[in-house]
């Protein structure tokens, strides 16, 4: 079969070439999977030996998927993963020329969150303000920026905290490498500096794979830029796929540049653009279009599709938060009862997760059924992280941080001053932390041996045992038998009984490990502890997103790349919001923020929603909201104003243009109907706190509370015809409202 008869001319130009670097510009929805699958076919097509191609993406899902596509086209296994995946490969290799063990273990953000506050402990740093999330985020740039503890440069670092990061960043990066462990940002990381500190360990991994291919290009950091030019320094075989007009995620790393000077950096590169798209109606591609030329750091092309124009884009301004989420709700109805539009392919995407809550409690009320994606993850949860500490001791007795979680499990009188006396001793005996606690309750001679009281000593010589005899079964069982006789020996499934109330819950999660580790076994063909505990390592809370649940998906635009939906709302599009208040007098921001925009309206299969609110009550304040600066940047003839109680939307002047709010007034004697909305989102407050007459004098921009009205914002005070007077903006409705001083029983905020 020609591989090629599904392909347009474009698509064919990206295939057909073989050797020296391409980059493919690939717009949303234009097929860029299909052409990097079909690239990898031609290639093998032409006798080029599967084990000589490397394919990277960001997420496991997407190596999943493209890996099933070129099994099932060629018959042929290439390696396809993600730049952390490959990372871990490389290292589970080659680490030992850095002076680390094969067998380490991978920490997660709990586990290093622990590290760093014993790297605290230890340098004697007790400023409150020297949290370990702080010092995790500088460690984490600092890494992704390729800087070695010795690279620091303390000049950098000016104010108190800051003062702290350099030895911090030392002793934690010496720790790790003392339990044999690694961090996320170690996975590329570590083989950068491996690369360059040994010439002949990079010559190897060129040797190996002679022809590179990435997506999603826009996305890469420095150190995953850094990884990929080495890789390909000797034969330039390099394939990328990306877009500049989707590069979202410079708040991680990803760095616009690295696709931009791709020019420069692989000198006579080919480029080939991508622009029919395969997903969206001609109206909504134009409209996207026309938004994203307000960039200017981009590469010009513009979206194409023979979809059909398909509806206008929907534009609603609703009066607040509460009326935008009552708008969507109903909407989302309509679509699901009316056209027959499964619930899974609807989405709501918003700019800022604190935006859910009030879709939520529409959801609710209604019994819409919902998911938020990018919430807790499976793998985030307390009981499986637990059952994985033992795992992980069971299979590499130094890492420290998993033994401080499960020796506890249950409680066996080992506090907090114990655990550093047994941290220190195993330091100074050279011992791994588990292999001196063996020792220690064996009694074997030891230079710095801890005296533990008698409850210590037996819990102590309990938790060895039982490592010991999991450890044996696996040795002697499968996969699946050791996770369930974890669970069962420890006894976790009481330790969680103690709490019936959430007790089902987590059984049912652990049950669901099991078959974790059942299905791994069916799957792979390296079914051991350590490459189980390493895929759990590199899971992602988007890799569990199941699309055929029928739910409403609830996400920020961020977790949404790479989505489609039949149906899909952008909603509050309002300045501050979005875009958001930090990119404020940013150009390069404001930029990104447009991006952002522009993905979000590309995800949109048939039916696009535009919302804003007039009034929300954001940062603790209520506020008057002003329309978003992109939905002037729309051209008003791919939109259609729509009230919130049409079914069939009527269209209104062919103009588009956003509405500014001005100013509503209500005098005291009115009673807004949504009142008891007020006392609903508020019973906390209104059930703990007695609303009594008070004779306090507020002042402009006071937040204050009316057991009526709701929460609202204090515009002004002057002396009226009937005593002191406050005129104030409530949030609930959006009104102004004139209210006498001693009847308004007011709280202030």
């Amino acid at each position: 079969m020609e591989i090629f008869d599904q392909l347009n001319e474009e698509q064919k130009k990206a295939v057909e070439f073989v050797e020296g670097p391409l980059l493919v510009l690939a717009g949303a929805g234009s097929g860029k999977t299909r052409v990097v699958t079909y690239r990898i076919a031609n290639l093998l097509q032409k006798k080029v030996p599967p084990q000589k191609i490397l394919g990277l993406t960001f997420t496991n899902k997407a190596a999943g998927e493209m890996k099933e596509r070129i099994e099932a086209l060629t018959k042929s296994h290439v390696l396809i993963c993600t730049f952390h995946s490959l990372g871990a490969r490389i290292l589970r290799e080659s680490i030992g020329v850095l002076g680390y063990k094969k067998d380490f273990t991978i920490y997660d953000d709990d586990d290093t969150d622990r590290l760093i506050k014993t790297c605290l402990q230890d340098l004697n740093i007790k400023d409150k303000a020297a949290e370990p999330k702080a010092f995790k985020s500088m460690i984490s740039k600092a890494k992704n920026s390729l800087i070695s503890p010795d690279a620091i440069n303390k000049d950098d670092y000016t104010n108190k905290l800051e003062q702290f990061f350099p030895s911090v960043y030392s002793l934690y990066q010496d720790k790790l490498k003392q339990y044999n462990a690694l961090d996320f940002d170690d996975l590329l990381y570590l083989p950068v500096m491996m690369f360059h500190e040994f010439p002949e360990v990079l010559e190897f991994y060129q040797n190996r794979w002679h022809f590179l291919l990435i997506d999603e290009y826009q996305d890469t950091n420095e150190a995953q830029y850094e990884l990929v030019q080495l890789l390909v320094a000797k034969r330039k075989n390099l394939f990328v796929v990306g877009d500049p007009d989707q590069s979202i995620y410079s708040w991680r790393g990803a760095n616009i540049r690295n696709i931009m000077n791709f020019e420069r950096d692989y000198p006579g590169a080919t480029i080939v653009r991508l622009e029919q798209n395969y997903r969206s109606k001609s109206n909504i591609l134009e409209a996207a279009n026309a938004l994203i030329k307000n960039n200017d750091n981009r590469y010009e092309k513009s979206l194409w599709s023979n979809l059909g124009a398909g509806e206008l884009i929907k534009y609603y301004s609703a009066d607040g938060d509460k009326a935008e989420a009552e708008f969507v709700a109903e909407k989302i109805r309509f679509y699901h009862e009316q056209q027959h539009i499964p619930y899974n392919q609807m989405v709501i995407f918003y700019r800022t997760n604190s935006q859910s809550r009030s879709f939520e409690d529409r959801f609710f009320l209604k019994r819409i059924p919902y998911v938020i994606v990018g919430g807790l993850s499976f793998y985030q949860r307390r009981e499986i992280k637990d059952i994985l500490s033992y795992l992980r001791i069971i299979y590499s007795g130094a890492d420290y941080i998993s033994f401080v979680r499960s020796i506890n499990l249950p409680k066996r009188g080992i506090g907090d001053a114990t655990l550093d006396k047994l941290r220190n001793f195993s330091e100074l005996e050279q011992r791994s932390i588990f292999g001196y606690c063996q020792a220690l309750v064996k009694l074997d001679f030891l230079h710095h041996s801890l005296k533990l009281n008698v409850k210590q000593f037996e819990g102590l010589k309990g938790y060895v045992e039982l490592v010991e005899r999991l450890k044996k079964i696996s040795h002697e069982s499968n996969l699946s038998t050791l996770v369930k006789e974890t669970i069962q020996l420890t006894g976790y499934l009481d330790y969680i009984k103690e709490d019936l109330e959430t007790f089902e819950d987590r059984k049912a999660n652990l049950d669901a490990l099991i078959a974790k580790a059942v299905e791994w076994e069916a799957t792979v063909t390296d079914p051991s502890l350590g490459s189980f505990l390493e895929e759990l390592s590199l899971k992602s809370t988007l890799d569990e997103v199941n699309g055929n649940n029928e739910r409403v998906n609830l996400m920020t635009i961020h977790n949404g790349k790479g989505l489609e939906f039949t149906l899909t709302f952008l909603v509050g599009l309002e300045e501050e919001l979005f875009p958001h208040a930090n990119a404020r007098d940013n150009h390069a921001a404001i930029e990104e923020e447009r991006r952002l925009c522009y993905v979000g309206m590309t995800r949109a299969k048939e039916y696009l929603y535009i919302t804003n609110s007039k009034h929300r009550f954001m940062w603790g304040t209520p506020k008057i909201q002003r329309p978003s600066r992109f939905l002037k940047e729309i051209p008003s003839e791919y939109v259609e104003k729509v009230n919130s109680y049409d079914e069939y939307p009527y269209r209104q002047k062919p103009t588009f243009k956003p509405h500014y709010p001005e100013k509503q007034e209500e005098t005291v004697e009115e009673k807004p109907s949504s009142a008891k909305w007020a006392r609903v989102s508020f019973s906390s407050f209104t059930e703990k706190t007695s609303i009594e007459p008070d004779q306090t004098i507020y002042k402009e921009g006071d937040t204050i509370f009316h057991k009526e009205f709701g929460i609202g914002l204090m515009k002004q005070v002057y002396q009226g015809s009937m005593g002191l007077t406050y005129k104030i903006l409530f949030s609930n409705d959006g009104k102004e409202r004139t209210l006498i001083a001693k009847f308004a029983k007011l709280k202030k905020l």
